[in-house]
């Protein structure tokens, strides 16, 4: 049993945090806020992470609903949020800006500060698409196993965005360490391991929709 949580910790917070990456948001927030105080861009990380926050619990504790609101199976979901997150993960392994996070338009736009702290950093580079449904596929994994998988997906939600609140506010002492260079090389590695990821929900979501592949094929 312990072995099943600390295996399902691992994968949590691995997915979790690639999906969230916390370095490619602070490397976003950098030149958005590049002309602002101090205190100004404080505000601004603290206000995006609170609505990231807030739009993850949501969708983590709420997603069963919704899916059921929908008439949308947890297999279906799986298998369509394994696609989703293979296609993110190809775009970090060749080193392009996944369109499910932010447009061109989004990234140089000139908007002001409120704007900026809900989109795009809090909606759709910290909580897009990805981690929403990472999140839920996550849950309803947790529900079939114990308390304690509950607790570790909340607190997989939780600490990657924390982490991001905490490398933006310290952005300048980051940046004079990894360069755009060092981003890539470790955005590559990322997203290799989204990839498996990504597959390893696909195979799982076949496997619960045709019982028969389990002991075939898959």
């Amino acid at each position: 049993m312990a072995g099943d949580i600390l295996s399902f910790a691992l994968l949590s917070f691995t997915s979790m945090f690639i999906i969230i990456n916390p370095l490619a948001a602070t490397l976003l927030y950098v030149p958005l806020t590049e002309n602002l105080d101090r205190p100004v861009k404080v505000n601004i990380a603290r206000k995006s992470c609170k609505y990231a926050i807030l739009i993850l619990l949501i969708f983590t504790l709420a997603g069963g609903w919704i899916l059921t609101l929908f008439g949308i199976t947890l297999e279906a979901f799986r298998i369509a949020g394994g696609i989703l997150l293979f296609g993110i993960g190809m775009e970090m392994l060749y080193a392009r800006t996944s369109r499910t996070k932010m447009t061109a338009t989004e990234k140089y736009a000139k908007i002001d500060s409120e704007d900026v702290a809900v989109v795009p950093l809090a909606v759709p580079m910290i909580s897009g698409p990805g981690g929403v449904t990472t999140a839920i596929v996550l849950m309803n994994a947790a529900l079939t196993m114990s308390t304690a998988a509950v607790a570790v997906t909340l607190m997989a939600v939780v600490v990657p965005v924390l982490v991001t609140y905490l490398m933006m506010t310290n952005a300048d002492f980051i940046l004079k360490r990894v360069g755009y260079g060092e981003y890539r090389a470790i955005n590559r590695l990322m997203g290799l391991i989204l990839i498996a990821i990504a597959v390893q929900f696909v195979i799982d979501g076949l496997k619960q929709a045709f019982p028969l592949l389990g002991g075939g094929l898959l």
